[in-house]
Formats: C-alpha cells, sequence, structure tokens
C-alpha cells in the first residue's frame, strides 16, 4: 500500500493579542488568576476585521508549500477544516483555491468542529490511497472570535483565531502519516452548538438575534470535560493499538487544544509525563480545528520534533467529534 508523507506544515496566528487583563479591562467579570487556574489559557490571538477563515489559511498555506518545496501547481485537491468558513457558499476551500491560484485543484470544505484538521487529514489520505489525487493541500483555519458573546464569561474567554495547513503526498520521504481514526456522536450534538446561519435558523430575523442564535454555545461544560477526556484517551488507545505500540512509546501527543486541565487528566490516566504534551493553549486558547494543527506546525518549527519520533495527535469536538492521527517523523 502506498504510504502517505507529509512534505511540509505551516501555521499563521493573526498579530493582534487579546490577554486575560485585556478582558477584565473589558468589563468582563473575570481574572487572569480564574481563567488560568481552570483553563491554563493567558492570551489568544484576534483576527483584523477584514481577514476572514481563507486568508489565514492562504498564509498557513504559502508556509506549507514553501516547506514542501512545491508551488500550487502542485496541488491535486484542498480540503479545509472549518465551522466558521467565509461564507456558506462558495466554501472556504474555494476561496482559498482563488487565493493560492492553484487552478489545477479542486476543493471542498470539510465540518468536524475542534476535530476538522484530523478528519480533513483522513479524507485527504483515502483520495490519495484510491490513486484519486497525488498531492493534497490541508488547512484547518478558524475565525471563532467572531463566533463569541463577549458578555458570556464561560465561552468568550476559551476561543482564538488561526490556520494551520499541511501537504499530504503519495510515497516519498518524510514524516509519514500511519493511521487517522476518526468517530461522531450525532446524539449529543447539542452539547456545543452554533445555530444562526443553518437552515434551523434562517433567514437571520431581529428574533433570532435577539435570542442570540447567532452565538456559539457550549452546554454543560462540566459533562463535556469528562467526555472529552474520555474519548482523547479511547482515541490515543486506538492509534496506539492500530500502530502496535504503547501510551509510553509515544514521543509527543500534540492535541486538540481545548483545556490544559485535560491534557493533566490524560498524561496521569496514560502513565506518561506532562512534558510529552505540546501545549499552545496558553498563547492561542482553543482555535477550535486549527489548533492542533497550528501546533503540529510549531512543533516541526521550532524543533521539538526531531526525526524518527512518533506522534499522536488525539481530537474532540463538537457534534460530537473525536479521533487521531498517528505520524511517525
Amino acid at each position: 500500500m502506498t504510504s502517505i508523507r507529509i512534505l511540509g506544515t505551516g501555521s499563521y496566528v493573526p498579530p493582534r493579542v487579546l490577554s486575560n487583563q485585556d478582558l477584565e479591562a473589558m468589563g468582563l467579570e473575570t481574572s487572569d488568576e480564574w481563567i488560568v487556574k481552570r483553563t491554563g489559557i493567558r492570551e489568544r490571538r484576534i483576527a483584523d476585521p477584514g481577514m476572514c477563515s481563507s486568508d489565514m489559511g492562504h498564509l498557513a498555506s504559502k508556509k506549507a508549500l514553501a516547506a514542501a518545496g512545491l508551488s500550487p501547481d502542485d496541488l491535486d485537491l484542498i480540503v479545509v477544516a472549518t465551522a466558521t468558513p467565509d461564507t456558506c457558499c462558495p466554501a472556504a476551500a474555494n476561496w482559498l483555491q482563488a487565493h493560492l491560484g492553484a487552478s489545477r485543484a479542486f476543493s471542498f470544505d470539510i465540518t468536524a468542529a475542534c476535530s476538522g484538521f484530523v478528519f480533513a487529514l483522513d479524507v485527504a489520505s483515502q483520495y490519495i490511497k484510491a490513486g484519486t489525487c497525488r498531492t493534497v493541500l490541508v488547512v484547518a483555519a478558524e475565525t471563532m472570535t467572531r463566533t463569541l458573546d463577549w458578555t458570556e464569561r464561560s465561552s468568550c474567554i476559551l476561543w482564538g483565531d488561526g490556520a494551520g495547513a499541511a501537504i499530504l503526498s503519495a510515497g516519498g520521504s518524510g514524516p509519514e502519516l500511519l493511521s487517522t481514526h476518526i468517530h461522531t456522536d450525532g446524539a449529543s450534538g447539542s452539547d456545543l452548538l452554533l445555530p444562526g446561519g443553518g437552515s434551523k435558523t434562517t433567514p437571520i430575523s431581529h428574533e433570532s438575534v435577539d435570542r442570540g442564535l447567532h452565538f456559539l454555545r457550549l452546554i454543560n461544560a462540566d459533562q463535556t470535560f469528562r467526555v472529552a477526556v474520555r474519548r482523547f484517551l479511547e482515541a490515543i488507545r486506538e492509534g496506539t493499538g492500530a500502530n502496535n505500540v504503547e501510551p509510553g512509546d509515544i514521543d509527543w501527543f500534540i492535541p486538540h487544544q481545548a483545556n490544559l486541565r485535560m491534557f493533566v487528566n490524560m498524561a496521569k490516566s496514560l502513565d506518561v509525563p506532562m512534558e510529552r504534551f505540546y501545549v499552545t493553549i496558553d498563547r492561542y486558547g482553543n482555535m477550535s480545528s486549527a489548533s492542533c494543527a497550528v501546533s503540529l506546525a510549531e512543533a516541526v518549527e521550532d524543533g521539538s520534533i526531531r526525526p524518527g519520533q512518533l506522534v499522536c495527535m488525539p481530537v474532540f469536538g463538537g457534534g460530537l467529534t473525536w479521533g487521531c492521527a498517528m505520524i511517525r517523523f
């Protein structure tokens, strides 16, 4: 079977920083100590008003293409994972294709909330395995801060904006995508909900705006926390089992950056040191699907990941969705 290689990665986060102290200054009833203790977040990035998800994806993609030594003309397919596309139609992937000038590639979006990057890796790998495509650009890009009610403390402190990208190819050298594993539980999908804009809440009306239906809502956060930890652990064990390794053999865990306390619980359950968890949530908050994509690109760029090391990327998100990707560098 054809091996699937990662030829290059790239990331982009907006320059504007919103710190916990800034949230305090906005009049939100919170504090840096309260946020850090409960989430591990100290600051997050905010996209400028004129910047959309595809714009951030474009900047991340250019870095990934440069790292791979490729041009947009080399791409056969562009898959964008996002819950915050530029428009409902066209897809964010179509806008990105136009930004890049990748005229040979066909493109589409997938929506799997915070698990989107791993879902997109899985989709891309299927096209490569089938022989339909040879070179695929996978992007996760989110402008989460435009979905928030900035008066709702429990939710608005969590989220940030950014994008990450990876180039996948059939065969060759470079890190190998060993396996991907994805799951959903649609019956629990209302636990993280953004109803506005979908067919359940259109057209937009004064009533839908007044009812706050266009804001992201996190329902029953404590229960979601427990479910997320359980699904993270299931995904890790599925990935390690499929590759005949143990959690202790993993050199780096690069999870969806949801909550630092989740990582502590996971490390304890797996009996692995916290130092093996690559953490960006303190600087960027929760960037939904983009979080592990950005983290992967940064871990490559800063030299944390070395040749031969084994990486596990577990994810969990609304929908509910979860899974993991296993990569050998």
